[in-house]
């Protein structure tokens, strides 16, 4: 039945269709609603994305794991944090962290660090890893494979050895077999090494990792058929350099350059040490060469290793140019005499090394393109370096804030945006890390920038960073008003294969 405009309606129809159309709109608000509810909001931050360079209030909605809206107006869901005065920026990735185990992540997630990954000395087997970290990791978590470890299963064939800095018996010519360090590998098992990371990158590994110094008795021929793999997988080769100064670290470029291999040198504070300079106008020019080369540095002056490595075999001292007393025992924090040294390197354990000067690594840390990473090795008995406590909130505190060293977006640039492109032209699941996008992986790092600073010292290497409340990993808090949330596990693999 049909009604024409000069009809007039029946007042009871006129009430149906009214309260009939009420309640669609409220049908549709509801559903608007609900579409519109988040599992998480964090609203009136000052939200800084150096992927885009955007500095702004903005209020952030997560669902699902991720980025689901960046509004100028507050949102609401059914978890809601009020941040404001605090900056909301992506989560810290950390691209050189040894310590993999449970305790050592969350200690590193009250630094604001949401994927830490181990790309200098690696792991084999690899599938075998990545299956033993499932459900155990506050923080993503990934690994590239290691030459030091297959080089080291090559000598002892069908040894496990997992991951190096846990195992450290196993591997680096530590323990009763050294001559996975200090031997020269035959024919055959530079094929066993070839296979092994050969398998390592089909099973997802980030990559391939050098320790070359913990492997002496590695040619530099081995390196270049290693490296040749990185080439031809396309992967980059990530290089601890056979010495320390600028000599072993031209060895590894001119090494990347014959093979066609992607370079990255870690910790170039330690590995560059009085030759920082250089080192750093060599990197740029083989960049500007068309070279696909990069490098990273922790904001210490000291390193850490196990004394019973092959990097103390005779001749250390040229090779650090330093002497005993330059040596820390971690578990005691004595400095070392000749006889201490010989008698704890026979016991094996962590070292501090000063070696390093202050000028050497602000000049790395303020350098363009220069990344920052903790090189966080794994604490013993809550003893060891605190680089792997403090490293993040200490390039934000002391040396963008207290220094004015390098400015606050730039800072987070080289631990966000920065260490994620490094790695998202072969790993496509970092293409939603680093930065806040719709989208993105839900990582997220608050912190105060007046108040952000490491606590962690020598004495008390494990202490929790100061100034950061919240941290976030894949839309799960794993900090929560700045306590760490215990029970959380939302780190996921990070592999080259999905």
């Amino acid at each position: 039945m049909s009604v024409s405009p000069n009809e007039e309606i029946n007042p009871a129809c006129r009430f149906k269709f009214m309260k009939s159309f009420l309640l669609f709109l409220l049908f549709c608000h509801a559903i608007e609603c609900f579409a519109e509810e988040y599992d998480l909001v964090l609203n009136n931050g000052r939200l800084m994305d150096p992927a885009t360079n955007l500095d702004a209030v903005r209020h952030i909605g997560v669902r699902a794991g991720k980025i689901a809206a960046i509004s100028e107006t507050p949102l609401a869901g059914k978890e809601t944090l009020n941040v404001k005065g605090h900056v909301v920026a992506p989560g810290f990735i950390d691209l050189h962290a040894h310590g993999q185990t449970t305790s050592d992540m969350q200690i590193k997630a009250c630094d604001g660090v949401t994927t830490a990954l181990d790309l200098e000395a690696g792991v084999y087997p690899v599938a075998a890893w990545y299956r033993s970290m499932e459900g155990t990791a506050p923080l993503n978590y990934g690994a590239t494979v290691g030459h030091i470890a297959t080089r080291f299963a090559a000598f002892h064939p069908g040894l496990k050895i997992g991951h190096w800095a846990v195992n450290r018996a196993k591997v680096a010519g530590l323990g009763a077999k050294p001559d996975g360090a200090n031997k020269g590998a035959t024919d055959k098992e530079l094929e066993l090494m070839g296979a092994a990371i050969h398998r390592g990158l089909d099973e997802g590994a980030l990559g391939i990792g050098f320790g070359i110094n913990y492997t002496p008795a590695a040619a530099p021929s081995e390196i270049e058929a290693m490296f040749r793999i990185a080439a031809k997988r396309k992967v980059p080769a990530f290089v601890h350099t056979r010495a320390f100064g600028i000599a072993a670290i031209q060895e590894a470029i001119t090494a990347a350059k014959t093979t066609g291999a992607a370079l990255h040198i870690v910790h170039v504070g330690s590995s560059a040490i009085g030759d920082m300079r250089e080192v750093l106008k060599l990197i740029d020019a083989s960049k500007a060469a068309g070279m696909d080369i990069s490098t990273e540095v922790y904001p210490y002056t000291a390193a850490s290793t196990v004394l019973e490595s092959a990097m103390f075999n005779p001749g250390w001292q040229d090779n650090l140019k330093i002497d005993y007393g330059d040596l820390a025992w971690a578990a005691t924090g004595e400095r070392l005499t000749q006889e201490s040294f010989e008698r704890y390197r026979k016991q094996g354990g962590w070292v501090i090394i000063y070696m390093m000067k202050d000028e050497n690594v602000e000049m790395a840390i303020a350098h363009p393109g220069v990344m920052i990473t903790s090189d966080g090795v794994p604490f013993i008995d809550g003893k060891g370096h605190p680089r792997g406590a403090g490293t993040f909130a200490r390039v934000l505190g002391h040396y963008s804030r207290e220094k004015k060293l390098l400015p606050l977006m730039e800072a987070l640039a080289k631990m966000t945006i920065l260490p994620a492109r490094r790695l998202e032209g072969y790993v496509p699941m970092m293409k939603g890390k680093g930065r806040i996008a719709l989208g993105a992986d839900a990582d997220i790092t608050v912190f105060d920038p007046a108040t952000v600073i490491d606590s962690a010292t020598f004495e008390s290497p494990t202490a929790p960073s100061a100034g950061i409340p919240y941290v976030i990993v894949n839309g799960v808090p794993v900090v929560c008003d700045g306590k760490l949330v215990k029970e959380a596990r939302p780190g996921r693999a990070v592999r080259i294969t999905p």
